[in-house]
């Protein structure tokens, strides 16, 4: 068992978080996420938005809940990193386990804290999503399937995502902003679909290569792309579900999937390789970052 002087901790942690939870990644989703689900979700409503220190405490819980996410994942895949990643921080001590979990009861003390200010609701919506990452853990030991076998993973592990989702939708209407009704279902779907886009690209290839865990390894490629492309067409069709009252301005965020449109191609065309995961990055920043954009200069 390796241990480590206190005082060290905080800086081990701070370099295992910018290598594994690079902030100008994970912050960035984090924060357009928010801005567009909430934003979205007011505007569809006909009232105008405009962000607020509500709306800061929810991007900050989002976020702390996606490292604590991080940290569990870290645990979690210990066993196939040592095969197939040896240069990990928990694989190489860079981190311990314990200093991990440490971080994730601060994270979860910190959250709790944070949205007590709110209210009770969003407590429990906050710590319902941190609770059922930590139950994919022993659930993959109980069911090593789950871990092995992929779209059976993501079945599992999305709904995560999902809860960070109605923890922002709910803490909106806990708070009288929204109303609950078929839009948040437009809306949960439409984050579902932007979020699986990329998650599919960034496993679907022509080849895999060692150790890898790909969808297209299970579907093939030609049918992981088409799974890949039909995520991004489920975004355009919950788009233009929730922003097509409002007139054609509100479609703009549409155009956002010209973007997975030129991924497909490209990788069918190559015919060998990766699917060309950049158009999946933006396609993400710019659907939030249009819908977010957009919420605000509605009327």
């Amino acid at each position: 068992m390796t241990t480590v002087a206190a005082p060290h901790v905080p800086a081990r942690l701070g370099r295992f978080v910018l290598r594994m939870f690079r902030p100008q990644i994970y912050v960035t989703y984090g924060l357009l996420w928010v801005l567009a689900l909430e934003g979205v979700a007011v505007t569809a409503t006909g009232a105008a938005w405009r962000p607020s220190g509500a709306t800061a405490i929810r991007v900050v819980s989002v976020v702390l809940a996606l490292l604590f996410l991080r940290m569990l994942d870290e645990q979690k895949d210990l066993d196939h990193d040592r095969v197939h990643h040896p240069d990990r921080p928990l694989v190489t001590g860079a981190i311990t386990a314990g200093e991990l979990r440490g971080a994730m009861a601060v994270i979860t003390v910190g959250v709790t804290g944070l949205n007590a200010v709110r209210s009770v609701t969003d407590v429990l919506l906050i710590v319902a999503a941190l609770g059922y990452g930590l139950l994919l853990a022993p659930l993959e030991r109980r069911f090593p399937a789950v871990g092995d076998r992929p779209l059976l993973g993501l079945a599992v592990a999305y709904p995560v995502q999902l809860l960070l989702g109605v923890y922002v939708y709910g803490s909106l209407v806990a708070a009288g902003t929204v109303t609950a009704d078929w839009r948040a279902a437009a809306l949960l779907a439409l984050c579902a679909c932007v979020v699986l886009h990329f998650e599919f690209a960034r496993k679907t290839a022509w080849e895999a290569p060692p150790g890898a865990r790909l969808y297209s390894t299970g579907l093939g490629p030609g049918r992981a792309a088409a799974v890949t492309a039909g995520f991004a067409a489920g975004a355009v069709v919950c788009e233009v579900l929730l922003f097509a009252p409002r007139g054609p301005l509100a479609l703009l965020p549409c155009l956002a999937a010209l973007l997975p449109a030129h991924g497909t191609r490209r990788f069918l065309a190559a015919g060998r390789g990766a699917w060309p995961l950049p158009t999946a990055i933006a396609f993400v920043v710019a659907t939030y970052l249009a819908s977010a954009v957009l919420a605000v200069l509605l009327p």
